[in-house]
């Protein structure tokens, strides 16, 4: 391992002894107001919104959770379901022990917001007053980027980059496809939420096709050139899957320009695909909320003042998590607890009328290629000309050419980060 790695380990998030102690983050101040506690209403439950409400609540916030769901269904580990080696169930979290801090949990969705009047609306009509508001609405997808994909054909060719329904319909999808078939799996263009999330799904769906069904293949059809972790991903495909795995780029005519989900075609520039299963990921933008509330930009992402996380857009209003423009910053959960808890500390202090200061934040991405084979990459951000930007230097990133103890070493420790945040957030 290379000196910097090691480096990076140690001062990152090396062991699950130094993952809990990023997730766990410093103390909160408490606003010091007279007189009844500052209202702040936080939308969407994920790794962003339930971190960032129990912080509020945590700093002595009067807060109050809107989320439509009454469980939370995880995307980081969801691609292991999509194999079968772990359960749905393992995704699902309640959200029984954040109620418990004394915060406010209403399930609905909220289809309204009123900047100036600073008033949530929720699908009853019933209005929600706020001091600030914290939007984490995750993503929308863009079903209708993609020439014949929508709403129906996601049946037929299952995104499932929402874990749910749709991580069990590509699972059985899988399961039931015939020996020597094909499975045509495609990656959209930046940005879009887990930048190595398809690769993760590419590695994990041929191990699965190299162990269950040797003679089928899977194409990879990349909107792009170039993506996270691609040497490590690409040295690990060459090695381990030489058969299983066809990777296509952009300058092979990687973009997908149509779907035809009755024949089950998939269409690039150079060629078309004739799948047995098909997954499409479509391109991506913020949830539709972000829109509603006007904190949304052309691009269809938030751009966020970086210390406080407030948008540039709409005043008394913060978005974070894979909604935000954050930079150099991934959309990743990591990246959203940590902003969360950002955000939360500059809430309390712009409520207490005190100046936030700028923070340092942290993201590790792990991947799995195959079960007891993990990689990851790291870094640290910080504050520069309006948007976070790597700090030089602090960063590390798997070496290719590790022992096959450090890639069983990397899985432990993303299982041991997975265990980790989830309890912080939801335990």
């Amino acid at each position: 391992m290379s000196r910097r790695l090691v480096q990076t380990r140690r001062s990152l998030l090396g062991n699950a002894a130094s993952a809990a102690l990023a997730l766990a983050g410093p103390g909160l101040a408490r606003p010091a107001l007279a007189g009844t506690a500052p209202r702040v209403v936080v939308i969407g439950g994920g790794f962003g919104g339930a971190t960032a409400a129990r912080a509020l609540r945590q700093g002595g916030v009067d807060v109050t959770l809107v989320e439509a769901s009454g469980t939370y269904v995880s995307c980081p580990f969801s691609n292991e379901v999509i194999v079968g080696l772990q359960p749905l169930s393992a995704q699902r979290f309640g959200y029984d022990n954040l109620t418990r801090t004394g915060l406010t949990r209403v399930q609905a969705n909220a289809t309204g917001v009123d900047p100036s009047g600073r008033r949530v609306t929720l699908a009853d009509g019933t209005t929600l007053p706020y001091d600030r508001l914290v939007l984490s609405p995750g993503i929308d997808l863009r079903l209708d980027a993609v020439p014949g994909y929508g709403a129906e054909a996601v049946a037929a060719m299952p995104h499932a980059w929402k874990a749910g329904e749709q991580t069990a319909l590509l699972a059985r999808q899988l399961e039931a496809m015939p020996e020597g078939g094909t499975v045509v799996l495609s990656a959209p263009a930046n940005p879009y939420r887990c930048p190595p999330g398809p690769y993760e799904r590419a590695s994990l769906i041929a191990h699965f096709l190299k162990t269950r069904k040797p003679r089928a293949k899977l194409i990879l059809l990349d909107a792009k050139d170039t993506f996270s972790k691609q040497r490590l991903f690409q040295s690990a495909w060459a090695a381990l899957y030489p058969d299983q795995l066809e990777y296509v780029p952009l300058a092979s005519g990687g973009q997908v320009t149509a779907v035809e989900p009755a024949a089950m075609t998939v269409r690039t520039d150079f060629s078309e695909y004739k799948a047995d299963v098909a997954c499409i990921i479509p391109p991506q933008r913020a949830g539709r909320i972000a829109a509603i509330a006007g904190a949304a930009d052309r691009s269809g992402w938030c751009p966020i003042d970086p210390v406080t996380f407030e948008s540039k857009l709409v005043p008394g209003i913060h978005v974070i998590g894979d909604a935000a423009i954050a930079g150099a910053m991934p959309k990743s959960a990591f990246s959203a607890n940590a902003q969360a808890k950002v955000c939360a500390q500059a809430v309390i202090d712009l409520l207490a009328g005190r100046a936030p200061e700028e923070p340092k934040l942290i993201n590790t991405c792990y991947s799995l290629v195959a079960p007891g084979y993990g990689i990851s990459i790291a870094g640290v951000f910080h504050p520069v000309n309006g948007l976070l930007a790597d700090v030089e230097g602090a960063g590390g990133i798997s070496p290719v050419d590790a022992p096959a103890s450090v890639r069983e070493q990397e899985a432990v420790y993303a299982a041991d980060w997975y265990r980790t945040i989830t309890r912080e957030v939801f335990g």
